[in-house]
């Protein structure tokens, strides 16, 4: 929560929670648990999820990782994966990352992923950079590609 405005509270993560249940139901996609495959630990979260942003929907992948298993590339592996997902399954054309501008861990992810800064915003009530990547620009390996390299 590093990067939120607060820590959420109880309520906060309950409003949270349905919004997320709501997407799920509404558009099939959402968070996915980011889980070790040598131990079946739950360490973050990374998926797809849309967004408004400046009056257009979008795409965005978002992702949280717990802060004793950040800087190991699991956000990255599981952003590529997302993004691969979105690019050849959904058929996406574009997606995005909202990244407040002070958050450079995750600025690092969007650019490893081939993402870039397109323009600068306020979303919901604080700046933030919109970083995208459109299909036709897309060089990232393929999942089963992702799945033979190690990490």
């Amino acid at each position: 929560m590093r990067y939120y405005p607060k820590p959420f509270d109880r309520e906060m993560v309950e409003k949270w929670i349905d919004r997320h249940r709501r997407n799920y139901a509404q558009h099939g996609l959402g968070l996915w648990a980011m889980v070790l495959k040598t131990t079946g630990e739950v360490i973050g979260d990374c998926g797809l999820i849309w967004q408004e942003v400046e009056g257009y929907q979008e795409l965005e992948i978002g992702y949280h990782v717990r802060r004793d298993q950040q800087m190991q590339g699991y956000a990255t592996e599981a952003a590529s994966a997302c993004q691969d997902y979105a690019f050849n399954v959904l058929g996406s054309t574009r997606v995005i990352s909202l990244i407040r501008p002070e958050n450079i861990p995750s600025r690092r992810v969007a650019e490893k992923n081939g993402l870039k800064v397109v323009q600068e915003t306020l979303w919901r009530e604080i700046p933030h950079y919109i970083y995208a990547v459109q299909r036709s620009e897309n060089k990232l390996l393929t999942t089963s590609n992702l799945r033979s390299r190690e990490v």
